[in-house]
């Protein structure tokens, strides 16, 4: 096992208020509080309004501005609320990327309530995902790691398998996920990363917003729809993909695509989570929920 990817550069509350100081001076005024570094990006509280977000590697720079360029676009549509750039910061001498500042939005993730609970929210995911999932043009972001035929993963889920001591049926059942009918149609537009700490419930368990667009790309809507098995446990994912169905009807091979999707993110988790162990509680849950049931085709 391994950590999450290092900061290459230390994002200090420090060096965001020489940033607020230079670029947006009307709002350096307010409180300013780190609270959360995850794989991407470092996010600081900026008053009772507004979010700080930054990239923390050169890998997650491009995430940022793909953000800027097509959130507040692909979002106007949703009902949930979104981190849609209000300011956008530019790179300077001691900060080398673009970075962003967007509307705080107040709720709990899903990831700290327990599953059970998150099934309220099933049907709402559900209508996100099939709002957000339109045809997307051809300049649309392209993401290696998601939304492209499940086999171009394999090398490096067979490793995470192997490497982090998982169950030995997980080898089998990605090969069997793996080896679906790829998807022929049009590309979809994705956000790419619709886990459980990426969700925000209100005070009921509806949901409130989609975090974190970083991964926005084009493709397969098969990496989207592993929110079945990434998010919710047997009642939610049957509420989900009901949801799904009755809106848009979508073959087994998808479904059983998008258990290969959660496989697959759920076993990345699981590599380089020793460090965060909430990271590490949601991966195991992913990896249980993705080996127990097989959705729609009942099989388990």
């Amino acid at each position: 096992m391994a950590n999450m990817p290092a900061a290459e550069i230390d994002i200090t509350t420090e060096l965001v208020q020489r940033l607020l100081d230079e670029q947006h001076p009307d709002l350096s005024g307010l409180p300013l509080t780190l609270v959360a570094n995850g794989w991407d990006n470092a996010i600081f509280r900026l008053g009772k309004e507004f979010a700080v977000r930054l990239p923390r590697r050169e890998a997650a720079a491009n995430l940022i501005v793909n953000e800027q360029r097509w959130l507040r676009i692909l979002t106007q549509g949703v009902k949930a609320l979104t981190p849609v750039p209000q300011r956008t910061g530019a790179p300077s001498s001691y900060f080398p990327w673009y970075w962003t500042i967007t509307r705080w939005i107040e709720g709990p993730l899903a990831a700290d309530l327990p599953a059970a609970d998150r099934t309220r929210a099933a049907e709402q995911l559900a209508d996100f995902v099939l709002a957000f999932q339109q045809p997307a043009p051809a300049d649309a972001p392209r993401n290696p790691v998601r939304g492209v035929p499940l086999s171009t993963r394999s090398r490096a889920v067979e490793k995470r398998i192997g490497g982090a001591g998982l169950a030995a049926e997980l080898s089998a059942l990605w090969v069997e996920l793996r080896d679906q009918p790829p998807w022929e149609g049009e590309p979809l537009w994705l956000h790419g990363d619709l886990h459980a700490a990426n969700i925000v419930l209100d005070s009921h368990c509806r949901l409130l917003g989609i975090l974190d667009f970083g991964d926005l790309t084009s493709g397969d809507p098969a990496t989207d729809l592993a929110a079945a098995w990434m998010v919710f446990d047997r009642n939610g994912r049957r509420a989900f993909i009901n949801r799904i169905n009755g809106e848009r009807p979508t073959d087994a091979a998808t479904w059983q695509r998008a258990r290969g999707w959660a496989l697959c993110m759920g076993s990345a988790m699981a590599a380089t989570s020793d460090d965060n162990p909430d990271f590490q509680s949601m991966d195991r849950n992913i990896l249980h929920e993705v080996l127990t049931d097989a959705g729609d085709e009942g099989k388990a």
